[in-house]
């Protein structure tokens, strides 16, 4: 899981982001099952198949809901939005590349997940996913490098906006494009979850 890059080497590091308030579902979205497993272990073993090591994203409060071995980086609540756990996963290790997936991707796979990875591109500040619909970055199915997460520090700084997306839309990153867009639903609303299970019955 190491990408040599002349003498050095970048580790790629799991994060899953479960920390969010789950507001529009009215229940907290890590812990459906879609897979006979809360959302949050899911993907937390997927990414245990592809990282060097994975942890969970969580506010201060979810600490007692795990077991000690566990492996979790607690927010550290510097910034808005999903900058807040990613931010906080990079000041934990600088020195590695995240890999980080939200939990409110029920249909994400181990395919999908494998051909960010492969076409990951080192020099960019990101490797994102972006559906071939909108062409749009998807910043919490990426996988941030070590350098382009110091300069969303930077933007950070004097930026109006806190949202990961508008960085990397304006920032030098390498789209991939998955083989289905399906693969990127995101289910924020019970409507959406309802839509999910109705596509996972019917494959």
């Amino acid at each position: 899981m190491e990408i040599k890059e002349g003498n050095s080497q970048t580790k790629l590091y799991g994060l899953v982001l479960s920390g969010g308030r789950s507001t529009r579902m009215g229940h907290d979205k890590s812990l459906i099952q879609y897979h006979d497993l809360p959302q949050r272990e899911h993907l937390y073993n997927l990414l245990s198949q592809v990282c060097d090591k994975v942890f969970l994203s969580i506010r201060k409060e979810q600490r007692a809901e795990f077991a000690p071995n566990v492996a979790t980086i607690i927010d550290r609540d510097e910034y808005k939005g999903p900058f807040n756990g990613l931010l906080s996963a990079h000041y934990s290790n600088p020195k590695v590349a995240w890999l980080v997936l939200a939990c409110d991707l029920p249909l994400i796979n181990l395919e999908a997940i494998k051909q960010l990875i492969k076409e990951r591109d080192v020099k960019e500040n990101a490797t994102a996913f972006a559906t071939n619909k909108t062409g749009l970055p998807e910043p919490l199915a990426a996988i941030w490098e070590p350098h382009g997460l110091d300069n969303a520090i930077d933007y950070l700084k004097q930026a109006t906006s806190s949202c990961p997306r508008k960085f990397l839309i304006n920032s030098d990153i390498k789209l991939v494009f998955p083989k289905d867009d399906i693969v990127l639903m995101n289910a924020n609303s019970e409507d959406d979850y309802k839509e999910v299970l109705s596509k996972l019955e019917s494959h």
